[in-house]
């Protein structure tokens, strides 16, 4: 697993960079796992006989299921894996 660096002011280019880097992995998996639990909530519910307001199981799952999920794993990334820092961008003042 990556180390998670200690929140501070003045980062060096290589730490942003690595931060950065991180960052983008933690969200590529987190599109995976999403991608996962749509298969199984969509295709892996197909063959229950449940109903929800007159919908399928496997299409409310796979479809408002999956929003619910996305939001939970977006809290948890920008909770505890995203940091906040300056990138040192100009003109944003």
């Amino acid at each position: 697993m990556a180390k998670i660096l200690p929140f501070k002011q003045d980062l060096t280019a290589a730490e942003k960079f690595s931060l950065v880097k991180r960052e983008a992995l933690y969200t590529g998996l987190a599109l995976a796992g999403l991608i996962i639990f749509w298969l199984i909530a969509g295709f892996g519910l197909a063959n229950v006989d449940v109903k929800i307001f007159h919908l399928p199981l496997w299409a409310v799952a796979g479809s408002i299921g999956v929003w619910f999920f996305a939001i939970f794993i977006s809290f948890i990334l920008s909770q505890k894996l995203f940091k906040d820092i300056d990138l040192g961008g100009e003109g944003d003042e």
